[in-house]
């Protein structure tokens, strides 16, 4: 499984006609299953008088966590092709949107695959594809007198402080690349007083 993924920096957004019916197509990016459907819920609600609201998302570096939602559309012609655009950009950590205003003519199924694609297409193309590198969490412990060690440390490793706590005891969480992450807690532990503890 490769350490790199590609997702999007912001939300994009692209509209497609066929046939009277406008078919608005929103991609964003999202962490989490709870933070998609929570966008999905946004634009349902927003958009509370189509038809139809359609969905697909993707998460995780192995991208194998993904869900697509045909929202009343016969089967297969809406979330597919949505998802189908999601794999062909080999984006992860994204949802698209489309939402389709009818215009009173029928498209027919290969019509409907056709539309909900290209919208989805427009979105994702409308955006910009970031290529990201997977993260990895640390969390530790060390006594105060150990502190300029470890201060030395996360300044020569490339790391983002999560949290510090400094008293008696002192406490850190720490963010890396996650292919690092070995590396950097076998330098951790090499300081004297520094004890590992779970992130949650």
């Amino acid at each position: 499984m490769s350490d790199f993924f590609k997702t999007l920096r912001g939300t994009s957004q692209g509209i497609y006609r066929e046939k009277m019916s406008r078919f608005l197509a929103f991609a964003q990016p999202a962490s989490s299953a709870d933070e998609a459907r929570a966008i999905i819920k946004r634009y349902q609600n927003e958009y509370h008088d189509a038809r139809h609201v359609c969905w697909a998302y993707m998460l995780g570096t192995a991208r194998a966590d993904y869900l697509s939602s045909d929202n009343g559309e016969p089967s297969g012609t809406a979330g597919k092709p949505i998802l189908g655009q999601i794999n062909s950009f080999g984006l992860t950590n994204v949802v698209v949107v489309v939402v389709r205003y009818f215009g009173g003519i029928k498209l027919g199924t290969s019509g409907l695959i056709v539309a909900y694609r290209e919208a989805a297409r427009l979105a994702i193309e409308a955006g910009e594809i970031l290529e990201c590198h997977e993260q990895a969490t640390c969390a530790f412990t060390f006594p105060y007198l150990s502190m300029n060690d470890v201060m030395q440390l996360t300044k020569r490793e490339q790391v983002t402080v999560l949290e510090q706590e400094f008293n008696n005891v002192c406490s850190m969480t720490l963010q890396t690349d996650a292919d690092k992450l070995p590396a950097l807690v076998k330098r951790l532990n090499d300081i004297d007083g520094v004890t590992m503890r779970d992130t949650p």
